[in-house]
């Protein structure tokens, strides 16, 4: 494995970032402080700030040479609204709030990388370091293409890594195409009439229609999408009523739909909200959905091509998946794939070894209490960023 000498060297640092990261969370469109950190730091390195973009954005813009050739390389920010099982030293100190994602390595990886290329300057062109809020909403990085983020800062292609417990330690996985889902997370309100539940025909039952609504929505999966096209419906959430014998006014659901492509989600939506509204309908009930989008997260087949081409050449050959299983979850850094040429791939994290005295009983899995990042591969994950934007910069100008 080629890791970069002075990032090797430089790992104290960037691992006293993360730590300080991991016990600071903060959620979407709330990371202040963290933001803060991250625009101090860069400056620090002497890269040109810009705050403020999609709320709590962060930009780092580093230019060498003459080049006209541009890259994006992106980390995620915030964290989850969970509590944190873990004892160590550089646990979360607020409750509820916790770095389960791993964005606190994805930042210490990228400022480990923006860190050398400052001090070498050795690329031809400019690099744009994008730091973006509030992705495990779906919607930080949306904002941030909204608000310009291209157009004010533009780029060839932008780049995502996530670190994935699951896999190895220091290998890689990728592959062109969808590799993370698109999502489609639902709210159900049905408002029917409450009664005493010894009379309930006196009333109008929100319970019978949600579930027959469940129930229901199951058969847009089995008998209305194509069975060669992947997708999942699930209902996370279904509550109603406080007491054992009262029929109350209205029950509330919750969940999501996944899908590798917009078509399949389109007509899963499009069937979610006829069946919702129908249903509610035959049972004298009112229903209300809403649904909020992320779409897939699709690479595009050359710029996944140099970016295995990278990969093998820190790791080998051996240790990169370039047809790697997709995965259902979601990730908002599809919006920026939509909107330039990119990839996203795994850096693989392994099971939790890695975790100090004081970790939870529970496994080291994403958006798990007991998860820590894994420092083992900061160093890695730098290096990967730098080569990469070495080589794309050093590409002729098309």
């Amino acid at each position: 494995m080629k890791i970069i000498p002075e990032i090797a060297a430089a790992q104290s640092e960037i691992q006293a970032l993360r730590r300080w990261l991991h016990a600071h969370p903060e959620l979407g469109f709330e990371e202040t402080q963290t933001s803060e950190l991250v625009a101090k730091t860069l400056e620090e390195y002497g890269v040109e700030v810009h705050r403020g973009l999609g709320r709590t954005g962060v930009v780092g813009v580093l230019r060498g040479g003459q080049g006209e050739r541009s890259i994006g390389l992106r980390a995620d920010m915030d964290a989850l609204p969970m509590h944190e099982v873990n004892t160590f030293a550089h646990r979360s100190i607020y409750d509820g709030k916790m770095h389960a994602c791993g964005h606190d390595g994805h930042m210490a990886m990228l400022l480990g990388a923006a860190r050398h290329l400052a001090k070498t300057r050795d690329f031809d062109g400019a690099v744009v370091f994008i730091f973006s809020p509030a992705e495990e909403n779906g919607s930080g990085a949306k904002v941030m293409v909204d608000e310009g983020l291209f157009s004010k800062f533009p780029v060839d292609a932008v780049f995502g890594l996530h670190n994935w417990p699951s896999m190895a330690v220091n290998t890689f996985g990728v592959r062109p195409g969808p590799i993370l889902a698109g999502s489609a997370n639902f709210d159900i309100r049905i408002t029917g009439v409450g009664a005493h539940a010894a009379f309930p025909h006196n009333g109008k039952d929100p319970i019978l229609t949600g579930a027959q609504i469940v129930t229901a929505l199951q058969g847009i999966i089995t008998r209305n999408k194509k069975p060669l096209d992947t997708a999942v419906l699930s209902v996370a959430q279904f509550h109603g009523g406080e007491a054992s014998n009262v029929i109350p006014d209205f029950v509330t659901l919750a969940g999501t739909v996944r899908a590798f492509n917009n078509e399949t989600l389109d007509l899963i939506v499009s069937r979610m909200r006829t069946i919702v509204e129908h249903t509610a309908t035959a049972q004298e009930c009112q229903a209300e959905c809403k649904i909020s989008r992320c779409p897939p997260t699709v690479n595009t087949p050359d710029e996944t091509r140099f970016a295995v081409g990278v990969m093998k050449s820190i790791v080998g050959e051996a240790s990169v998946d370039a047809d790697s299983e997709p995965v259902l979850g979601a990730e908002d850094f599809s919006y920026m794939l939509e909107a330039r040429p990119g990839t996203f791939a795994f850096l693989g994290a392994g099971n939790g070894d890695h975790r100090e005295p004081g970790h939870g009983a529970g496994p080291c899995v994403l958006h798990n209490t007991s998860y820590d990042f894994n420092d083992e591969i900061l160093a890695l994950g730098s290096t990967y960023w730098v080569e990469l934007a070495r080589r794309w910069l050093a590409q002729p100008t098309p």
